[in-house]
This record gives C-alpha cells, sequence and structure tokens, in this order.
C-alpha cells in the first residue's frame, strides 16, 4: 500500500515563482509532480526507512513552497527485500506513473531497484554503497549521492593507519552480500598495500543477531584493530556485544559506514566512546545547505538531521530540482539535468559526475568523545578528518552507452 503525502505552496509561494518564469514552462508547474520513495519501512532497517521518509518529506514540502506547486511524495515499503523493491517500484511506474524515485537503503535493493527503472523508463538514485551502482551495473537511469564502498574504506582507515602506525594486525567482520564485500575488498587492497595484516574476517547473514561468536574468533587473532563492516541494526548489535567483551579496551575498534546521529542515540556515548565511525554525512558540516537542513528538520520534527534523513532529502531535492529545471519529469531531460550538475550540497561542493551518475562528494571520519566532553546533546563525535576518495568510471568498470 502507497503512503501519499502532498503539499501545495501558498498564494505568495506562486508569486515567487512567476518572477522567475525561466525555471519552467508554465504548464508543467500545473502539473501534480510524483517522487517514489522506496525504503524499508518494515524490517530490520525500518528504523532506517523511517527517517528516509522523513527527509523525502521536508524536501517535497520545501519544494512545494518554492516552486509553487504540488508535490507529492509515495513512500514505498521494500522490507529491505530486492524482489519485494522490484514489485514496489514496478507498481509504482504502471498503475501511479511515477518516473522519479529516490531511495534505497541496501545495496542489493537498491541495484535492482535502479535496473528496473533503467527498463519502466524512470530515474532512480540512492544513498546505497556497493561500487556496482556506478561501477560495473551501472545504468543510465540511476544517480549515486553516497560515496561508494571504495572512497569509504579509503577515507576510513587510512586516517586510521596514519594515526596508529603500530596496529599492524587487522580482523574485519562482514556482512556477506554485495555491500560487505565491497568494504571487504577496500580494505584488503589497502592493508596489503600497506604491508598490514589482515589476520582474519567473520562473514554474517542480513537476519543475524548475535555476534558473539564471531568476536570469540576475533579476539582469539589478537588484532590491534577490530574493522566492522556491517550497517545499521547490525552494527549496532556488534558494537554492543564488543563492548560487552571489553574489546575497546584490547584493541581500536573501528566503523567503516555509520549510520549516524541515530546509531549514536541508540548506543549512548559511555559506549561509543573513543570508537571510530566512517561517515556519509555529519550534521556539524560546515556548509550553507546543511545549516538549512539543520533549521528546516528542528523546525518540522524538533531534532538533528541523521545520515538516513539527510541523504533522502538531498536526493529527493535533487530529482525534484532536476524535473524543475527540465521543466518536465520526463526522465531523458531529467538525466540531461543532473548529468554533471554542480551545486552546493550537504557536504559543500558537489558534483554529479556524467560519466557515471556518481556524486562527487566528502567522506567523514568521526571519533566518538566523551559524554562529558559533549557541548550538547546531539555532539557525540568530532569530525577528525575528511576527503574524497573516487575510482575513475573507467576503472570502476562503467559504460553508460
Amino acid at each position: 500500500m502507497l503512503n501519499r503525502r502532498s503539499f501545495l505552496s501558498s498564494t505568495a509561494g506562486a508569486g515567487a515563482l512567476l518572477a522567475t518564469p525561466a525555471l519552467i514552462r508554465a504548464a508543467y508547474a500545473a502539473d501534480l509532480l510524483k517522487v517514489g520513495i522506496p525504503v524499508p519501512i518494515s524490517g530490520a532497517n525500518a528504523a532506517n526507512g523511517k527517517y528516509a521518509s522523513m527527509g523525502a518529506l521536508l524536501a517535497a514540502e520545501e519544494a512545494a513552497a518554492k516552486y509553487g506547486r504540488a508535490v507529492q511524495t509515495f513512500d514505498l515499503d521494500t522490507e529491505g527485500k530486492p524482489a519485494t523493491a522490484v514489485r514496489k517500484v514496478q507498481d509504482a511506474i504502471d498503475r501511479d506513473q511515477i518516473k522519479l524515485f529516490a531511495g534505497g537503503i541496501l545495496s542489493s535493493e537498491s541495484l535492482a531497484m535502479g535496473k528496473e527503472c533503467e527498463k519502466g523508463g524512470a530515474n532512480f538514485i540512492t544513498t546505497a554503497g556497493a561500487d556496482e551502482i556506478t561501477g560495473t551495473d551501472c545504468n543510465k537511469a540511476t544517480f549515486r549521492w553516497s560515496v561508494p564502498t571504495f572512497g569509504a574504506i579509503n577515507q576510513s582507515i587510512r586516517p586510521i593507519i596514519d594515526a596508529l602506525p603500530n596496529a599492524k594486525r587487522w580482523y574485519t567482520i562482514t556482512p556477506q552480500y554485495v555491500f560487505g564485500e565491497g568494504l571487504l575488498k577496500a580494505a584488503q587492497d589497502v592493508l596489503t598495500e600497506k604491508g598490514l595484516d589482515l589476520v582474519g574476517n567473520s562473514y554474517h547473514s542480513l537476519t543475524e543477531k548475535e555476534f558473539s561468536g564471531y568476536l570469540t574468533n576475533a579476539m582469539a587473532e589478537r588484532p590491534d584493530v577490530l574493522l566492522i563492516l556491517n550497517f545499521g541494526a547490525q552494527c549496532a548489535d556488534t558494537l554492543r556485544q564488543a563492548v560487552s567483551f571489553g574489546m575497546k579496551e584490547r584493541m581500536t575498534i573501528v566503523v567503516a559506514w555509520a549510520s549516524g546521529l541515530e546509531q549514536f542515540e541508540a548506543l549512548g556515548a559511555d559506549l561509543c566512546e573513543g570508537i571510530y565511525f566512517g561517515a556519509q554525512y555529519w550534521h556539524t558540516v560546515d556548509a550553507a545547505q546543511n545549516a538549512e537542513l539543520v533549521k528546516l528538520t528542528q523546525a518540522k520534527y524538533g531534532i538533528t538531521p541523521n545520515y538516513s534523513l539527510a541523504g533522502s532529502y538531498i536526493c529527493t531535492k535533487l530529482m525534484i530540482d532536476a524535473a524543475q529545471t527540465a521543466g518536465s519529469d520526463d526522465p531523458a531531460a531529467v538525466r540531461a539535468a543532473l548529468e554533471g550538475l554542480a551545486y552546493q550540497g550537504l557536504t559543500g561542493d558537489e558534483t554529479i559526475r556524467a560519466a557515471d551518475h556518481q556524486v562527487m562528494k566528502n567522506y567523514y571520519l568521526l571519533k566518538a568523545r566523551a559524554k562529558a566532553d559533549m557541548a550538547d546533546k546531539d555532539d557525540y563525535a568530532e569530525i577528525i578528518s575528511s576527503g574524497q576518495s573516487f575510482l575513475s568510471a573507467e576503472e570502476a568498470g562503467c559504460k553508460l552507452g
């Protein structure tokens, strides 16, 4: 079942639009603009999906006020399952004539939805991380805002290696699907390059909740660094159990891909203190668009934006703005407006690379603060480094054709 949410701007907003007629054609301005939000609203990643829906809602409401038209979002519960995600997207394209989609939390569902959007004549933008999305499985319909696994690993573990020269032995815990495999491969490459030892790896399924066996195996290898490659609820469970085993006192713990502020809120400052987190987004990033998002989120929801909310907001905003620029939600016209686009984003200057539809943006390494050092209730971590690491489109294997 679809959850439809629409907004119509005030008369004042419509007047502002008439003052800038070059933005869009008048006929298109009268049309209802639809955006599908395919995210897991139930299942293991439901929390991420809930915040993603909230972020899309903010973007839609903002666009309605800015452009003087109705904007409608459609929440599509993928359940985190590729087959379900494809069916929901198919139905939205065929039944509701939706041509713009912003969503996907898991890489497996996002890869499947991107292919379905290309087949069905729609466009899709995601925050999922598998390199293949803008690499070997890239297609003309799919765009990606988040840094892929290659960049996430390079920007999270290289600073750790530089800061901890005596940390020679590493152990990884990896979810056994395309996202985890991508993170693991990238980590193996960096460790090999640096002459460091990957002394062991534990794979787990996407349904796993008990990690004590994997952590016991890790401790037996006496690593200097435990590198956690899973995401969301599974990452939180891994961290809780690792800390209860006293692993924080025995080794450095690094999370390659944090799920953001909600993860810190769920775990608490005492548990997180001293742990390193790789992050696509953090609410204190010094960028005008981010400051605006923080204000919008606090005004509407009374909270500070986290990664799931922020990623969905910017993805939805990019799709809506591209349709406005194109004067149409026609997929080819929207793609043309997105390809090569340079804009002020949540991480500062961001650009959509035309060759593979990858957004070029910063990735961050955070270190969790002690509770006593927090300046406010959301000040869980400090940004200790940031930067960009991307393969070229050719190196990634993308051939858009």
